[in-house]
């Protein structure tokens, strides 16, 4: 039913590779069996339209056919990728009535005895259409549910676009990654499913199956640098890279760049409340974005980026509706603007008060791995009985180095490009990058 422009698609190009996985192809014609086969199954299982079903898997071809069936089916499908660890807590937010755990080609199910009563799954369950409930990282604190209604998510996947070859890179449970798996198998293009998320893993399957598009994160970006991975693979398929999630740092951008003139580098915008925005940045050298589409409106109101949309969550399971009367988001955001162009400064949760001056933990970062020897700089707030805080900076470096030396050096080469408030009072050397499970910066 809500699928019907899809399985048409997939129809029309039977023959051509939906999915690469464990070096196998699988057809568009065995994605449409298997799809069928899994909705038998669940029947067989009595796993009812209107269930709530958490689908606990990575990308790969059998758990695509299971979230397919679900979305067929009507199920309100929680996602959750093995990289999550508070099952219990997600299970119990979500008022999960079914588990299906897919590890491989093997299928386990397992049920809860659950009485649903939020008002918002109940309304889904009303109006017999899918759902779909994400949770936020809990980066700030406790994790959010958001719940969507799916259609109108698969409503803006009806207009047909650039058929692709891409890396599923985001994990399953992520607003990117099922944007992006919907935005593949929606062109007919090819998911090429990876087991390793580790920089060298990703730059060999670029090389050994042609990728085209990564969409990844501006610290994956730059842990590709760091690794140095391109010197042993050919990555020069690719012709877009897509960094969201995280503030990226403009060194890290421009050095991407310089490496990789030929691969063009694009901001996205999204966030698991609001789905994923269109974007066009101004170039690949540049920060500078546009961000919007036919399903959204953006307004900036005291530098802080607002955002409505067709394909917004109908709201959190666990907190107060977040959207004012009119129907706007505050993204929390922080933005330059010019004209119709915007950059993206930080989260406002993110940034630290100095005295009551603002310090963007981005933009000393950026700084910092300018400097020769700091491949990976983390920027957070430190208590400070007079200042209220003052910036702290925790670096990886390539070789060696005393603290006292780096101290030295990092005054001094910050002296000239960042305020003196912005230069970072405390540092310290750590061992490995502060990256979290779904390759973002941990500021602690």
């Amino acid at each position: 039913m809500y699928l019907d422009f899809l399985f048409e698609r997939f129809k029309a190009n039977k023959k051509n590779p939906a999915i690469i996985w464990k070096e196998e192809k699988y057809s568009y014609n065995w994605l449409l069996d298997k799809t069928e086969e899994v909705n038998q199954l669940l029947k067989e299982k009595k796993i009812n339209s209107g269930d709530i079903v958490a689908l606990r898997s990575d990308f790969n071809p059998f758990s695509i056919a299971f979230l397919l069936s679900l979305i067929e089916n009507r199920n309100i499908t929680v996602p959750i990728s093995f990289a999550v660890k508070t099952l219990k807590e997600f299970y119990s937010t979500a008022e999960v009535e079914k588990i299906i755990e897919i590890q491989d080609e093997q299928f386990i199910l397992k049920k809860r005895k659950v009485f649903v009563f939020h008002e918002l799954l109940l309304k889904l369950r009303k109006e017999k259409h899918p759902g779909l409930i994400l949770f936020s990282s809990g980066s700030t604190g406790k994790s959010k549910a958001s719940v969507h209604d799916f259609v109108p998510l698969l409503n803006k996947f009806k207009i047909k676009r650039k058929t692709l070859r891409t890396i599923t890179f985001l994990l399953f449970d992520h607003i990117g990654g099922i944007n992006t798996l919907l935005y593949i198998l929606s062109n007919t293009g090819t998911i090429v499913a990876p087991e390793d998320r580790s920089p060298e893993s990703i730059c060999k399957l670029i090389e050994k199956y042609k990728v085209e598009l990564l969409p990844t994160s501006p610290t994956f970006i730059n842990m590709i640098l760091i690794s140095r991975a391109y010197e042993k693979y050919d990555i020069s398929s690719l012709k877009l890279v897509t960094y969201g999630t995280e503030t990226m740092p403009e060194s890290t951008l421009r050095r991407f760049h310089k490496l990789f003139p030929n691969i063009k580098l694009k901001q996205t915008y999204g966030l698991s409340e609001l789905g994923i925005l269109r974007s066009i940045s101004r170039n690949s050298n540049s920060l500078w974005v546009k961000v919007g589409g036919e399903d959204y409106q953006t307004k900036v109101v005291d530098n802080i980026l607002y955002v409505k949309a067709k394909t917004s969550m109908l709201g959190y399971l666990n907190a107060p509706s977040p959207f004012d009367r009119k129907g706007w988001f505050n993204t929390q955001d922080r933005v330059e603007v010019d004209g119709q162009w915007i950059k993206i400064l930080g989260r406002d949760t993110d940034i630290i008060n100095v005295g009551g001056l603002k310090v963007y933990p981005t933009e000393v970062e950026s700084v910092l791995l300018e400097m020769s020897n700091i491949i990976e700089a983390v920027v957070f707030p430190m208590s400070n009985p007079i200042m209220g805080n003052v910036v702290a900076a925790k670096v990886v470096l390539e070789k060696e180095e005393s603290l006292s030396s780096l101290k030295k050096r990092i005054r001094k080469f910050c002296k000239n490009k960042l305020e003196s408030y912005k230069i970072p009072a405390y540092i310290t050397i750590s061992s490995k990058p502060q990256v979290s499970d779904r390759f973002k910066k941990t500021r602690t």
